[in-house]
């Protein structure tokens, strides 16, 4: 595929990186290499200029109603409280956008305050279900976020420097609920980050992205999820080598 925000300064140029349902996978890279315009065309919020995205061998024309995207900044509505933005994607799933094709046409599922119930309680916030974002911490605002995702049963969650803002003990917590989510629900993650540590931990492949425009993918093999594997720390390192490479 290829895209550009400015017709002489592409980011992806017959660019081609193939994924295999129910893989994790980071992506990592240095600030305007295009990270984020990726997992953005991942999701349908933009498409390429050339070529073509395809999940499951479909084309990818707009936004798909089994993915999911997790922002940095959380995206929770401040007037509404945690268990109602976790239900937020229930109540708009039968509104069809513009071209009535936005959404998915198929009916709520059944006992969706069950499903929000499931979530709260799976994901630590019954004790806060009825405060407001500015009420409660950063890493439950991050678990509001991802009950919101995972409240519509995706099969791809895209998330966007997920816990960039969040203290060490907090980003640890969430990164490995993430793992055991995604290995529960057979989900394919997708994560954007700027922490070596973190793409090593979270990726068990990782799309290094140097300076665009991106042509050929350069993908190294994630270790085992453990901090304490010496295998970790190789693979950190040889991120931070291909990193300080690019820059070059």
């Amino acid at each position: 595929m290829d895209f550009a925000w400015k017709p002489h300064l592409p980011l992806f140029l017959n660019f081609w990186w193939h994924l295999k349902k129910g893989e994790s996978w980071a992506i990592i890279g240095p600030s305007g290499c295009g990270k984020t315009t990726l997992l953005y065309l991942l999701s349908g919020l933009i498409r390429p200029q050339g070529g073509e995205v395809r999940i499951g061998g479909v084309k990818l024309e707009r936004p798909r109603p089994d993915s999911a995207l997790i922002l940095q900044d959380f995206g929770l509505l401040p007037w509404r409280t945690v268990m109602e933005n976790i239900a937020l994607g229930l109540e708009v799933r039968s509104f069809y956008g513009p071209d009535g094709l936005h959404a998915p046409k198929r009916p709520l599922p059944e006992a969706p305050d069950a499903l929000v119930d499931y979530w709260l309680k799976r994901l630590g916030l019954e004790a806060v279900a009825d405060h407001y974002p500015s009420q409660i911490s950063g890493g439950q605002r991050q678990r509001t976020a991802i009950g919101r995702a995972l409240v519509l049963g995706p099969d791809l969650l895209l998330m966007d420097e997920p816990f960039s803002s969040l203290d060490a003990p907090t980003r640890e917590s969430l990164e490995e609920l993430t793992l055991k989510l995604q290995a529960e629900r057979g989900l394919t993650v997708i994560t954007v980050t700027h922490s070596i540590e973190e793409a090593a931990f979270l990726g068990r492949k990782i799309l290094c992205l140097g300076h665009p425009p991106h042509r050929e993918p350069v993908v190294v093999e994630g270790p085992p999820p453990k901090r304490d594997h010496p295998d970790f720390y190789k693979v950190c390192s040889k991120l931070r080598l291909i990193l300080e490479e690019g820059k070059r």
